[in-house]
């Protein structure tokens, strides 16, 4: 097996990858919303947040965690992601107005604090009973 097939074949290193596709979507998102559209810094996080998480399900279910999409992981998943969303959106906000970083850079510090705790409720939530593994 090749080195690239080993680490495919981890979950956690599946889940970084899916993250990183995840993050530059959210960041690309919210910079549209925050610069060319003239958002709040918060509005545009929550919005650029809340539309990247529809490709996350996706990109979750099938190459992360291997397993079959349902209506019901798909509308239990951004439940999952409330406290991610909180986490980070005080993240952003204490960055920006207490420690002063621009706007622009603190939704990608703030990932950074996040990874942790969404991989382990995307999970808890993705492999419940109930949704079909691929085989």
């Amino acid at each position: 097996m090749s080195m690239f097939s080993k680490l495919a074949s981890n979950e956690i290193i599946r889940f970084v990858i899916v993250g990183g596709i995840n993050t530059g979507t959210f960041y690309v998102l919210f910079l549209l919303f925050h610069h060319a559209l003239d958002l709040f810094y918060l509005a545009a996080h929550i919005l650029a947040f809340l539309l990247s998480m529809v490709g996350s399900y996706f990109l979750n279910v099938f190459f992360t965690f291997g397993v079959k999409p349902s209506w019901k992981s798909f509308f239990q998943f951004p439940l999952t992601q409330v406290v991610n969303l909180s986490v980070s959106s005080a993240l952003v906000f204490v960055l920006v107005e207490w420690v002063s970083l621009p706007a622009t850079f603190a939704p990608i510090l703030a990932v950074f604090f996040t990874v942790p705790i969404t991989f382990i409720i995307t999970a808890k939530i993705l492999k419940r009973d109930g949704v079909q593994h691929e085989a």
